[in-house]
């Protein structure tokens, strides 16, 4: 039983009950003691109002403005009084260096403090005088032996500075133990960020020497500038701790480099549950990254990329992490990201089966307005209606569909297409760490790629039907030449292959027999790497719009033909088909040259599609 604070709580109810009832004819007398002691009767009014019990004792959101030890004499009194206090609530309130002191020496014998609730509490102070508040205040934790599971700092704009104030708390024994740290809305910025990452790993590291290591499982830190250099120095202490649960990290002008430092350590936290980090900047590359962490997290319950520019290749990415992973979704949010009626369809069409979902929210993005109907009308014929959330932001179909932006890698000189692609590679920290020779990417402990025999090397420089047939049986090993893991080579390899197509018998069958070798190996790997793959390929087509520099081609009917006995294979999956359909169906300029073989194909993707619902 907790025992409650006697002469503080006499105190109180003394000054709060003096007149316990007031009338008409006396209350010119009250009046004017209340302005004679205005100052005690609004800090005893204030604590009148407290919560004492269950070991938290509250002060929230009174307004008090505690500027010296004076103060605060209550206040301390108080906590000192009150034995087993295990919460200190202090949000609300604007709390001045001399105060901090005073409440700090109250609090050097509470040993069992666990929750710290501060946010909010430093109200119209200087920054100056924030960080050494705070310092005083750690020390006394530290000084009490408290073993902090809560830290609550949201909402005071103390910058850097302000991190240095808590930066020796966080590496002390007292936070070993800690649980959650809320530090929303606080103005870190960049090297504030770094500051609490060193912190971190340093709390981390003195814990694991002491046999018992920091399982930080909420981490909040939203609307801090953090940016790249600060989330990626976040990210390797996240990388170090691996035991987060929820990581809420929205408004810090992230963009793709510091979203894959996150995504590279968010799979070092396999009890992941929850990933907010809306309103930053993927962009292709950092969706790409972080689908394929999420593929091997099987805890994720709650994704928030919403305003995060996913595009429909980012879409498409992490609707193939749907179909093969993250088994107990519940809430997925893609809004405001640029991301087109197919590529909707398609994540549409991929939480079909998942039987926790409750909410799929693709608002504001550009579908158009027969696109979010066609979007309603999937998602009720699929019995998941209720789950798609408001579509009353939509921005409306694009009108350069086929166009890539010129603005996608603004500063952004280093990028290549072997970048993009490594995010499709498939465990490559578990195979090994991914490096360039030569400008090939390749694993560090693995041979190098044979060369490939002169024929197929002069095949592919300047392909023609005649080279083809003079392969032989090496045409097969045109497969080796491919990998999923580089979709943009992949592409045009097949669609050179492809583009040899004749209707005279031996080319057909030579050009059909390559063709199924190739997408054989390309789709025989995990659903990421396909779904990458196809959506690479539309882009070179010119039916989706992509990102960065990507070559385009003008198709030719023999393209299309080459596809429409693809899909009939047995090798060629179904749903990778439904994927296909939904964009072929659209219309698309680069299919107008092509109509007749671009009809048949989408005929026959329907029926293949058609055969998927029939046997579901």
């Amino acid at each position: 039983m907790v025992e409650q604070p006697a002469r503080c709580t006499e105190e109180r109810r003394a000054c709060c009950c003096v007149f316990p009832i007031v009338s008409l004819e006396n209350y010119s007398l009250w009046n004017i003691v209340i302005m004679a002691s205005d100052d005690i009767a609004q800090l005893a009014d204030a604590l009148s109002k407290t919560h004492v019990g269950d070991g938290e004792l509250s002060y929230k959101g009174l307004g008090l403005k505690l500027d010296n030890a004076e103060s605060v004499e209550e206040l301390v009194c108080e906590i000192e009084q009150y034995h087993g206090l295990r919460a200190l609530r202090l949000e609300g309130n604007t709390v001045g260096v001399d105060a901090a002191r005073a409440i700090a020496k109250a609090l050097e014998s509470k040993d069992q403090l666990q929750r710290c609730y501060w946010s909010d509490m430093f109200t119209g102070r200087l920054r100056s005088e924030i960080p050494t508040a705070l310092r005083s205040l750690g020390s006394a934790l530290m000084s009490a032996g408290a073993r902090l599971t809560e830290l609550d700092l949201s909402d005071n704009a103390f910058g850097p500075d302000g991190v240095k104030g808590i930066e020796q708390l966080l590496k002390s024994p007292s936070c070993h133990t800690l649980r959650e740290l809320r530090l929303n809305n606080c103005g870190m910025g960049i090297g504030g960020g770094k500051i609490l990452a060193e912190a971190l790993i340093e709390c981390h590291r003195q814990s694991l020497a002491h046999g018992a290591p920091l399982k930080l499982r909420v981490f909040i830190a939203g609307r801090n500038r953090l940016e790249n250099e600060g989330a990626s120095a976040l990210a390797k202490a996240f990388q170090v701790i691996g035991s987060l649960e929820e990581v809420h990290m929205p408004q810090n002008g992230i963009n793709y480099a510091g979203v894959m430092a996150l995504a590279s350590a968010m799979r070092h936290n396999p009890e992941l549950r929850l990933l907010n980090l809306n309103d930053n900047t993927f962009t292709k590359r950092g969706t790409l990254a972080m689908a394929q962490a999420l593929r091997h997290l099987r805890n994720v319950q709650v994704i928030n990329f919403g305003d995060c520019l996913v595009r429909s290749e980012g879409a498409i990415a992490l609707a193939a992490v749907l179909r093969e992973g993250l088994p107990i979704l519940k809430e997925l949010n893609l809004s405001f990201g640029e991301i087109t009626e197919a590529a909707a369809l398609v994540v549409a069409q991929a939480v079909t089966d998942k039987p926790h979902m409750e909410k799929v929210d693709l608002n504001g993005n550009c579908l158009g307005e027969e696109g979010c109907e066609a979007l309603r009308e999937a998602m009720e014929n699929m019995d998941k209606g209720d789950m798609l959330a408001s579509l009353s932001d939509d921005e409306g179909e694009p009108d350069d569909e086929g166009e890539e932006d010129e603005d996608d890698h603004e500063n952004d000189d280093d990028y290549d297409d072997d970048d993009a692609s490594d995010d499709c590679n498939e465990d490559n920290e578990e195979a090994g760490e991914i490096v360039k020779e030569n400008g090939i990417t390749r694993k560090d402990d693995s041979p190098a790629k044979p060369q490939s025999p002169p024929e197929i090397t002069s095949f592919l420089s300047c392909p023609s039907a005649e080279k083809l047939l003079q392969l032989g049986e090496m045409r097969t090993d045109l497969q080796q030449t491919v990998d999923a893991s580089d979709p943009h080579k992949a592409a045009d390899v097949l669609l050179k292959i492809a583009s040899l197509y004749s209707e005279e018998p031996e080319t057909k069958s030579a050009v059909f027999e390559t063709i199924d070798a190739v997408l054989k190996k390309l789709l025989s790997g995990s659903a990421l790497q396909s779904y990458c793959f196809l959506s690479t390929l539309l882009v070179t087509m010119g039916i989706l719009k992509g990102e960065g520099k990507v070559k385009k081609v003008s198709l030719v009917p023999g393209q299309l033909l080459c596809l429409e006995h693809a899909v009939q294979q047995e090798y060629f999956p179904q749903h990778h088909a439904s994927l296909l359909y939904t964009f072929m169906s659209k219309k698309s300029e680069a299919l107008e040259s092509c109509s007749s073989a671009s009809e048949n194909l989408s005929s026959t993707l329907e029926k293949k599609c058609h055969g998927q619902r029939l046997s579901h």
